[in-house]
């Protein structure tokens, strides 16, 4: 009887490991889906766009040659009518291959994983660890915060994996790079391919800002634009008084979150154009952006915030998380 209920409880431990997985996975295949729908709209939205500059080309080039048929004179000016329109057939060449279906690129390398990772399901069973925590954290890159950009009153550890507040004015050098208005600081190292994750320990803090940007975010003076996800260069959650908000250029998406996560992760993938933020401990994702294409190389951008009063006086520190080796 004793052995029949041991049995029992590691299926419905198993069962339980399963449902969750599957949840999970659920969740950011959806996310994917809803990235490559926006990226297929927009491509369809340019090529309306063509469609209609060519035809008002089409009409206008049908009325001259109808106006050489009634003025002689015009004859000679459209002499070259007979040879294509050589900007219009590059519009349409350009059209045909934008339009392409083959031109459409899946996300090859995560589903051979994902396929390795299901192939090995029973490893993974026995591990009781969820394949898309092991997929994503197979991302993990390491950085280093860059002194060199953060605010005068922010105290950056000498490893660079944390930032925290201080009420006092630093005296550092007047770097270009500086940001000398928001508290703010950028990962040294910028990435420009591949998928890159991170995860950021926010234990205790009452305000915080998370994301990533292209290094060129305004730096200088009061405007809007030097806060993360307020201009078109970078992208954010922040949390403030118990509110998660996503920004980017200066858009405010509220999130439906109550809960006071302690570890949130951070997942960019150039080959799909997402910027995705997770709850780390079960990998839920919270918001995700999608850019469709990146145009520069992307930093990690942090804000530890002002301490309240001492209620927001910890550190934001970056974990570091490292790659496994392989996956099974």
């Amino acid at each position: 009887m004793v052995i029949r209920e041991n049995v029992l409880r590691k299926y419905q431990e198993i069962q339980a490991v399963l449902d969750e997985d599957l949840r999970i996975t659920l969740s950011h295949l959806e996310m994917e889906e809803r990235a490559a729908v926006l990226a297929l709209d927009g491509m369809m939205e340019k090529t309306c766009s063509l469609i209609q500059e060519i035809e008002q080309d089409q009409a206008r080039l049908t009325a001259a040659l109808d106006q050489t048929e009634t003025d002689p004179d015009t004859m000679s000016f459209f002499s070259y009518s007979e040879q294509p329109d050589v900007q219009t057939t590059d519009r349409v060449v350009d059209l045909l291959n934008r339009t392409d279906p083959s031109s459409v690129r899946l996300d090859e390398a995560k589903t051979e994983q994902m396929l390795s990772l299901t192939n090995n399901m029973l490893v993974l069973i026995r591990a009781q660890t969820p394949i898309m925590r092991k997929l994503i954290q197979s991302y993990s890159s390491e950085v280093r915060l860059d002194p060199d950009t953060a605010h005068p009153k922010l105290i950056i550890s000498s490893q660079g994996d944390s930032a925290a507040y201080t009420d006092t004015w630093q005296q550092l050098p007047d770097l270009p790079g500086r940001f000398d208005t928001t508290l703010n600081v950028l990962s040294l190292q910028g990435f420009s391919f591949g998928r890159h994750y991170w995860e950021i320990d926010v234990t205790g803090k009452t305000y915080w800002e998370l994301g990533v940007t292209y290094p060129s975010i305004p730096r200088r003076g009061t405007t809007e634009s030097c806060w993360l996800g307020r201009g078109e260069e970078s992208w954010c959650v922040e949390f403030f008084d118990g509110e998660y908000t996503a920004w980017h250029a200066a858009v405010p998406h509220q999130l439906p979150f109550t809960r006071r996560f302690s570890r949130i992760g951070v997942l960019c993938s150039f080959p799909v154009g997402l910027v995705t933020f997770l709850e780390a401990d079960d990998m839920t994702p919270l918001f995700c952006h999608c850019a469709v294409t990146f145009s520069d190389a992307l930093h990690l951008a942090l804000c530890p915030g002002h301490d309240h009063n001492g209620l927001n006086s910890r550190p934001v520190v970056i974990c570091n998380t490292s790659a496994p080796t392989s996956l099974p």
